[in-house]
């Protein structure tokens, strides 16, 4: 019977069934900056459990999950050999989160809570073991069945306490940046909106997404997707902190593609520029592929 619900299982991810409630996504990237690292990687997966089946026919297959407000919880692990002249470690960072969509008699309402905790293992006498927890939590509304607005708080108690969510979305370089910015404020308010909707006349729809951070330092970032049709999807992002110990601001691009409505693939682009560290620009190159079932 086990065999046989696998088979069913993978045979439904192949030939495109339009609902599915277990989604396993995996990431890498490949990190090229003048001197902080030198052809170093990262890599990540995630998996997430929805409590509702996804209908994937409401719109772009990318935004399915977030046009069913389909509540859901996630697990995530990311891996990274970082660094250079003599200062060389790896990074594991874990991660948990849940969401929740909860209709109300007026808009549904919205909330989310997430745990990371990165580890650094140092490789020489120049890099220290470290470790560091981060929390966040947030509430928001949809004023619109697909127009969220949200506000949030988060608490870093170590800076090298990354977002495991965040790298799998935004990338690694977005994340720390996040991060520093934080600084040794420790805590952050956050706030963030995200609109998909159709364009009218056409099979096409768009996405748009802001975010901004309120630290020691603040950041702001903005993201646009143009989901040329429910399968494939091209994406511009931008992102600056008023924190310049790092690269302070970058952007980015990304295209997607659903083979069928189960599987995905994707390549990313980020560009990051430091106006105030000498030769910390950097750039990575990222590809990732979902599954679905």
């Amino acid at each position: 019977m086990k065999k046989l619900g696998l088979a069913t299982a993978l045979l439904l991810a192949m030939t495109g069934a339009q609902a599915y409630q277990f989604e396993v996504q995996g990431q890498s990237e490949f990190i090229d900056a003048s001197d902080a690292n030198d052809k170093d990687f990262t890599g990540g997966i995630q998996g997430t459990y929805y409590l509702k089946d996804v209908d994937t026919s409401k719109g772009p297959l990318a935004e399915a999950a977030f046009l069913n407000q389909a509540s859901n919880v996630s697990l995530a692990y990311n891996y990274a050999e970082l660094g250079t002249d003599g200062t060389d470690f790896i990074a594991h960072n874990y991660g948990a989160k849940a969401e929740a969509y909860i209709p109300t008699k007026v808009v549904p309402v919205y909330a989310s809570a997430s745990y990371s905790h990165t580890i650094l293992d140092g490789k020489n006498n120049q890099t220290a073991d470290q470790n560091g927890d981060r929390y966040a939590v947030e509430v928001g509304a949809l004023a619109t069945p697909n127009f969220l607005v949200a506000v949030g708080y988060t608490s870093v108690a170590d800076q090298f306490a990354l977002d495991a969510f965040n790298v799998m979305s935004n990338g690694v370089v977005k994340a720390v940046g996040e991060t520093a910015t934080i600084n040794e404020d420790q805590d952050a308010i956050t706030a963030r909106t995200k609109y998909v909707g159709a364009i009218d006349g056409t099979n096409m729809a768009i996405g748009f997404e802001t975010n901004l951070l309120f630290a020691e330092y603040k950041a702001y970032s903005l993201k646009t997707d143009l989901f040329v049709n429910p399968k494939l999807s091209v994406g511009v992002s931008y992102a600056e902190s008023s924190f310049a110990g790092t690269p302070d601001s970058a952007w980015g691009a990304n295209v997607n593609y659903f083979i069928t409505p189960a599987v995905a693939v994707g390549a990313s682009y980020v560009n990051a520029n430091a106006k105030e560290v000498v030769n910390l620009d950097t750039q990575t190159v990222g590809v990732n592929a979902k599954f679905r079932f």
